[in-house]
């Protein structure tokens, strides 16, 4: 058994295992190619079995979203690395090296995320990821590459390795152990942030979370929820909330919740004035959802809560963004930002 497995999350998606497993078969010969399949309806089994009988398929019984799936899928899995790998990603030659040798480089390293640009658009950056994950003093996730839905071209400028505050999910590789040390994936989120969570819960188990730029891959993205859906406008704004309750210190929810209610009600106006109604209407449950199970989330709280941790940015980046206009990463106040003492190791 070699020691990383390429573990891809599959429900109903047939055209995107035809599409893109062939480019991860042939560009991972470091690693073992398992399929996870999320109790799919069609016949994404039967397809695998007749054109990839050597692939191995873990098979649940119903779909439990991105993280039950992983979760329940990583049981079976016994390498000692294991990357989380989209079902819509297009991987490059020799793309496991490097994640290899990063996680070789230091036993503390939990999770590692490879570049991710746009397979629609291969010089730019893609959504979900792009070139590291960080996150503001109010919670809102952000890129090296990406801000809010701004995207930048790739032009080698974060060609660089480094820690960051989180790896995104669309090509998470994490080391078994850690992933199990802090928890798993949380169900609670079925899908979007649930990475963030994990890798926040890494940070604070003592792990840390890294982009490795010399690994590059390519995400079509929107393979699960389009950015136009309202599920996807829900999921984002109660996750989050629910995120930064299970994590940041007690002393901090309070006051960061009731920035969010104002700002969530900012961008709820704003959906309404460009007449997308059901997209307000769907903040508008995610924070009724939320406000219900406080009490829940906050009785799941548990550990050390030491704040604020590597690639935090201690500024407000919707302040930055909309008012001060720095809508690419290079533009943001570098010493906003916590990093340790050498952090950009290449």
């Amino acid at each position: 058994m070699k020691s990383i497995a390429v573990a891809i999350l599959n429900w109903n998606g047939r055209p995107l295992l035809e599409r893109f497993l062939p480019s991860v078969l042939q560009h991972s010969d470091q690693g073992d190619v398992i399929v996870i399949d999320n109790g799919s309806t069609d016949d994404s089994i039967e397809w695998l079995k007749s054109h990839h009988p050597d692939v191995r398929i873990i098979a649940l019984e119903s779909n439990s979203g991105y993280a039950g799936g992983y979760n329940e899928g990583m049981k079976q899995i016994e390498h000692e690395y294991v990357v989380l790998l989209n079902s819509d990603v297009e991987v490059t030659k020799n793309w496991l090296q490097p994640i290899l040798d990063r996680f070789a480089s230091d036993e503390q390293i939990g999770a590692i995320q490879p570049k991710i640009l746009s397979l629609n658009e291969p010089s730019k950056f893609e959504y979900a990821g792009a070139a590291g994950g960080f996150i503001d003093q109010l919670g809102y996730p952000f890129c090296r590459g990406r801000i809010f839905y701004f995207t930048e071209e790739d032009k080698g400028q974060y060609n660089d390795a480094m820690p960051v505050f989180w790896s995104t999910g669309a090509c998470l590789a994490v080391r078994a152990e850690a992933y199990h040390k802090a928890g798993e994936l949380d169900p609670q989120f079925f899908a979007h942030m649930e990475e963030i969570d994990l890798c926040w819960r890494m940070q604070r188990n003592g792990y840390s979370c890294w982009v490795e730029p010399a690994s590059e891959v390519y995400h079509l993205g929107g393979g699960t929820l389009s950015s136009q859906s309202t599920q996807k406008t829900y999921l984002n704004f109660r996750n989050n909330l629910i995120l930064l309750t299970k994590n940041l210190p007690q002393r901090k929810i309070l006051s960061v919740i009731l920035a969010r209610l104002i700002l969530d009600g900012v961008a709820g106006i704003q959906f309404a004035l460009k007449g997308q109604i059901p997209h307000t209407l769907a903040i508008v449950k995610a924070h009724f959802h939320f406000y219900g199970r406080y009490g829940k989330i906050v009785k799941r709280r548990s550990g050390e809560f030491p704040w604020p941790l590597t690639g935090v940015y201690r500024q407000s980046i919707v302040r930055q963004v909309f008012l001060g206009g720095m809508k690419s990463f290079d533009k943001l106040t570098k010493s906003a930002f916590t990093f340790p003492k050498a952090s950009r190791n290449s």
